[in-house]
């Protein structure tokens, strides 16, 4: 039986931290990874990303017989949707489709998750409340990865072994209940 490696994407302030969190406090066997990605916004960075994340698929290659679930609280995928941003100096095109050929490859019934905001203006509420000191975010920048995001799904759906699910979280209730669904959590909490 495969493994779950689930990776929760989507813009800033739209709760993948809780969602994160809450996957691994109800799926047993699981190991929570938070990755910022690479603050180098010049060519080199480019390099250290593309170095970053081919070794954190081999690393999940390697583990991937291990009886551990994945949970990844944004993965390359922010990168590829900052590039195409412009808040980097170099285009992601080549690394992101290597690394999606690599992650369908692997040995993992995969969960991308892709949250996002039905209410826009909530974002504005959550990022006063969020301090960040590498990327400056506001309301119409994480309206613009939002569209940036949801441009990604086609693509990700074409993996093998690959479940896409686009959450709204404009109510953590109602996207804890459709993620219960989802993993079957309901189930293994009435057992507990």
């Amino acid at each position: 039986m495969r493994m779950k490696c689930i990776i929760i994407e989507g813009p800033q302030g739209c709760g993948k931290t809780s969602l994160a969190n809450y996957l691994r406090e109800h799926i047993p066997a699981s190991n929570l990874y938070r990755l910022s990605g690479n603050k180098d916004k010049t060519l080199l960075g480019k390099e250290k990303s593309k170095k970053m994340y081919i070794a954190l698929l081999d690393y999940m290659n390697a583990i991937s017989n291990s009886d551990v679930n994945l949970i990844f609280d944004r993965t390359f995928f922010t990168e590829y949707v900052y590039c195409n941003l412009g808040y980097k100096d170099f285009k992601y095109d080549d690394v992101y489709h290597e690394l999606l050929k690599v992650l369908g490859s692997l040995n993992y019934d995969i969960y991308y998750v892709s949250l996002y905001l039905k209410d826009p203006n909530i974002y504005e509420t959550r990022l006063r409340r969020e301090h960040h000191n590498y990327q400056a975010f506001s309301l119409q920048s994480s309206v613009d990865q939002q569209n940036e995001y949801k441009k990604l799904i086609p693509r990700i759906k074409a993996l093998a072994n690959t479940h896409v699910y686009e959450i709204a979280t404009d109510d953590f209730d109602v996207a804890y209940k459709e993620i219960d669904e989802i993993f079957d959590i309901a189930k293994k909490k009435e057992n507990n």
